[in-house]
């Protein structure tokens, strides 16, 4: 090999970045090698850019047993990082963050026999542990909150300074560098260490107020549309809140319920709005489901004139076969849907949050737009996975505490929420297609419906399926007691409920023994008599209550059926007698059950539609609904009920944050 005329050492076949030759020094098991590196080795390993990708393959590479062989190497690495990031020199400081980073996420990563014990083996040692691991959030903390701090050269390669006038701090780009990547190697340990207990110390610590302060100085700097320097820190602050909240008093739950600062919480509805709109558009990649509008271009090419149609039109989207497509979209949400955690602790505990998510950015990129649009999509998909299905409840459940507020469900009915809003309609039977603004909470009932029609399995996802009647059944409630008419197509909605017992009729011997299934057969029940009992106080028009009549009149059979396989009639929970006795008192007026009520009035022998509709009018003189009180009751929203669901949907979110760091 002919040798360099610089050095006249021999020139290797690959170029080899010196710092992947001091990582190959480092671990390297040689009994004859110094117990400790000196300083100058560290020095120079933290000045030069670290090649994460050559050290992630490195440690993963290394089994288990030999890490902890390795232990020595691995504490040197450890505690001199934390060293770099306490005593900063040049940018020593945002490579050690970079370095660990990826050691965290690959050390974490493993499957230890004992996983806190090893672990801490193989960071610091039992008898070092407290002092290094403190040390070591400690500084995280600095960091998060302040880059390198006042006092300290922040600027080592001389970026300006961006100033925050309404809070009098100073910021630069290397400071917020240093702050995103701290909240990186943060959420490393936060999702690696999350069965262990080791993020006790982030519990003691408490790194809510540097994260706050991280999420305020972050918001100067994003001018490039990436929601991620909000999002992420917003993430952190999540997974700290759910670690063991059911087993002790989590002290960033008590953080949330108290925090007041109203511009950090419009920084972080906009970071989680544009990440609604991004995960939402990934389904949208996958196929392409709004119908697309006239244009010269389209006309043009219909008639052979595509030569002169105008240029500037985006390529279209591939468009993928079935199977294909089935298994792109069983894949989502990404992995940055992992907010969606921290976003629905905000709004149970915080009403200052729920308030600006709902009445917040009345405009096109309305924030709970998104969540609305995102929210459609995931259910639409919820049967692919289970991960779906997790995210698909965590959404119906902040919908649920929003709806259950009366000054949020009251601005969700009110003109004043009209927002465009793209719902999905990639899965037919379709809802009709509204282009305009609407108001929210009708965009919400269509989500609903959505779900309803698309998730009907034998298996049935009792849950989600309580959980889209419960909010129909609470803003119809709402608009009962307030007497609030929208315009709205009600038919697809009462199609879509008697759909559901027409469905849980047939599958019955499927369905009986599902848990919580009489919590929603009372629910479908309640509904549909309330619409029956208190129609005119929010249906709009008289046409639109006659319609709910038919349509209970045409499935009378099928209620019956529904009543005494469910056994329904012995419950006091439900007005299934109010359902049933509506549908015989006109069937006895149209004469369908033998008598001759309406003899004469019958065409060849069956009676017109327009016929029907006239006797559904004459018969409400003599009909008595006796619905049951307490319709337009519900059950509040109690955390505690839903535990063993939060706790799965605890770790897929830290699932998904490893996956995201790991990149």
């Amino acid at each position: 090999m002919e040798p360099s005329p610089l050095t006249h050492q021999p020139r290797p076949e690959v170029f080899q970045p010196k710092i992947v030759r001091l990582y190959e020094a480092l671990f390297k098991d040689d009994e004859d090698a110094a117990p400790e590196k000196p300083e100058g080795f560290w020095k120079e390993f933290f000045l030069l850019r670290p090649d994460r990708a050559s050290l992630k393959r490195m440690l993963d590479d290394t089994p288990v047993g030999d890490l902890l062989h390795l232990s020595a190497q691995t504490r040197q690495l450890f505690i001199k990082a934390v060293q770099a990031l306490r005593q900063p020199y040049g940018v020593g400081d945002l490579h050690a963050l970079d370095t660990l980073s990826t050691f965290m996420t690959c050390v974490l990563g493993k499957r230890y026999t004992n996983p806190s014990s090893d672990i801490i083996e193989v960071l610091a040692g039992l008898d070092q542990i407290d002092t290094v691991f403190g040390h070591f959030v400690a500084a995280l903390e600095g960091l998060i909150r302040n880059g390198r701090g006042p006092g300290v050269e922040c600027c080592p390669n001389g970026v300006g300074h961006v100033q925050d006038q309404a809070e009098g701090r100073s910021n630069c780009t290397y400071t917020a560098d240093l702050e995103r990547r701290a909240v990186e190697v943060a959420l490393a340990v936060a999702s690696g260490a999350y069965q262990t207990s080791l993020l006790t110390y982030f519990i003691q610590r408490d790194l809510f107020p540097a994260i706050i302060s991280c999420i305020q100085s972050q918001s100067l700097l994003e001018t490039s549309g990436d929601e991620t320097r909000i999002t992420r820190p917003f993430m952190l602050l999540g997974l700290l809140a759910n670690y063991n909240k059911f087993e002790f008093q989590n002290p960033y739950q008590m953080r949330l319920n108290d925090f007041v600062n109203e511009r950090v919480i419009k920084d972080i509805v906009k970071g989680v709005g544009k990440t609604c709109q991004k995960l939402r558009d990934q389904y949208i990649d996958v196929q392409e489901d709004l119908p697309e509008g006239w244009t010269l271009a389209n006309t043009l090419n219909k008639i052979g004139l595509g030569a002169i149609a105008p240029r500037g039109k985006p390529p279209p989207k591939p468009v993928y076969d079935a199977d294909t497509a089935k298994r792109m979209f069983a894949e989502l949400p990404g992995e940055e849907a992992a907010v969606l955690l921290a976003t629905y602790d905000f709004a149970h505990a915080n009403k200052l949050f729920s308030l600006e998510l709902v009445a917040g950015s009345p405009a096109e990129d309305s924030p709970f737009a998104s969540f609305i649009s995102l929210t459609s999509y995931l259910l639409q998909h919820a049967h692919l996975s289970s991960r779906t299905t997790l995210y698909c409840h965590l959404n119906l459940m902040v919908f649920r505490l929003l709806i259950e507020d009366p000054v949020l469900c009251k601005r969700m009915c009110s003109d004043e929420s009209k927002v465009p809003v793209r719902l999905c309609r990639q899965r037919s039977p379709y809802l009709p297609l509204v282009r305009s603004e609407r108001v929210v909470a009708t965009a919400v009932m269509d989500t609903m419906i959505d779900a309803i029609n698309h998730n009907l399995r034998r298996r049935l996802d009792v849950g989600l399926y309580t959980l889209c009647v419960g909010i129909l059944l609470r803003i119809i409630s709402y608009m009962s007691r307030s007497r609030t008419r929208l315009q709205y197509h009600w038919a697809d909605l009462f199609r879509s409920l008697l759909g559901l017992i027409r469905f849980l009729t047939t599958y019955a011997s499927d369905l009986k023994g599902l848990s919580h299934i009489n919590t929603l057969l009372d629910h479908v029940v309640n509904l549909l008599a309330l619409g029956l009992s208190a129609g005119e106080t929010f249906l709009p028009t008289p046409a639109a209550y006659d319609d709910l009549f038919y349509k209970v009149v045409e499935t009378g059979e099928v209620l019956v059926k529904f009543r005494d396989t469910y056994g329904l009639a012995n419950r006091a929970s439900n007005s299934i007698d109010t359902l049933v006795s509506v549908s015989i008192h006109y069937k006895e007026m149209l004469g369908t059950d033998g008598s001759k009520a309406t003899k004469g009035k019958r065409t060849g022998g069956q009676l017109t539609s327009l016929q029907v509709a006239e006797v559904i009018k004459q018969g409400y003189e003599t009909l008595s609904i006796q619905a049951k009180e307490g319709l337009d009751s519900w059950e509040k929203y109690r955390e505690a009920d839903e535990r063993t669901l939060l706790k799965k949907m605890g770790r897929q979110a830290v699932g998904d944050v490893g996956v995201l760091i790991s990149r």
